[in-house]
């Protein structure tokens, strides 16, 4: 009989990864580390290569797209970085430089200790496995080069785009469950936090719309399920262990 250290089912391994997954990019995109590739490229100090650079896989889109693809960060933040990043470099290129800022933050961050290469093989498959219709901002990622050479920085861009599977999925439950992006992250994360992710003016929400919010929850664990579900029982333990073990600098 397999033990339950050996087996997940498809929402508990969703539920394992979902968190670490968010939370080691967060640390990633508010690293000085990662603004300091962006300066050395030409950025100015600010939103540009944030924008620019994540952004950048959408290709020379009016702000307005990029805006509606991304969602939850205020419009007036991705507006001023994009156009600043606009006369830098060309977006194809400027992703390109985020890329490769995602894989070298993730050397300097993910521990030795984990076996990256096994994370990369069941990574890959649960990427190469989404369905990207409704997701641009995933897509544009999935498609984004992975080098075969770099395997902890190959394992951080994996991170990634594991990340913006789940932002894009959340984005569209959010707006199914009858919920502005604005009222999502005022729910989710207050005020305060509003308006640092662009927010400027963020009233309260009604607390009667609390509901909305966790049944978008709800949903985007089924917009991701039938990822989960291409691994076995064995491989989303595995999966989730290994998501653990990456992420582990996160919690030191």
């Amino acid at each position: 009989m397999v033990s339950d250290l050996q087996r997940m089912e498809i929402f508990d391994c969703i539920a394992a990864v979902a968190r670490p997954i968010h939370d080691f990019g967060d640390e990633f995109m508010s690293d000085e580390a990662t603004a300091a590739v962006g300066l050395r490229a030409g950025f100015s100090p600010g939103r540009g290569f944030y924008c620019r650079g994540r952004f950048g896989v959408l290709g020379e889109a009016p702000v307005e797209v990029v805006q509606a693809a991304q969602g939850f960060l205020g419009p007036h933040l991705v507006a001023a970085g994009w156009q600043a990043g606009r006369p830098v470099m060309p977006a194809g290129e400027a992703a390109a430089h985020y890329a490769q800022a995602v894989r070298t933050w993730g050397r300097d961050h993910i521990t030795r200790d984990v076996d990256v290469e096994h994370f990369n093989c069941l990574a890959q498959q649960l990427i190469d496995a989404a369905d990207a219709d409704a997701l641009p901002l995933f897509a544009g990622w999935r498609a984004q080069p992975c080098p075969t050479d770099d395997p902890v920085g190959g394992a951080m861009q994996r991170i990634h785009v594991l990340r913006e599977h789940r932002g894009a999925c959340h984005l569209a439950a959010v707006r199914l469950s009858g919920l502005s992006a604005r009222e999502a992250m005022v729910i989710n994360l207050g005020v305060e936090q509003a308006r640092h992710y662009g927010w400027p003016k963020p009233d309260p929400v009604d607390a009667t719309l609390t509901p909305r919010w966790k049944r978008a929850e709800h949903l985007t664990d089924e917009l991701q399920a039938p990822l989960y579900a291409t691994l076995t029982d064995r491989q989303r333990a595995e999966f989730a262990r290994l998501v653990g073990g990456l992420t582990r600098d996160l919690r030191l």
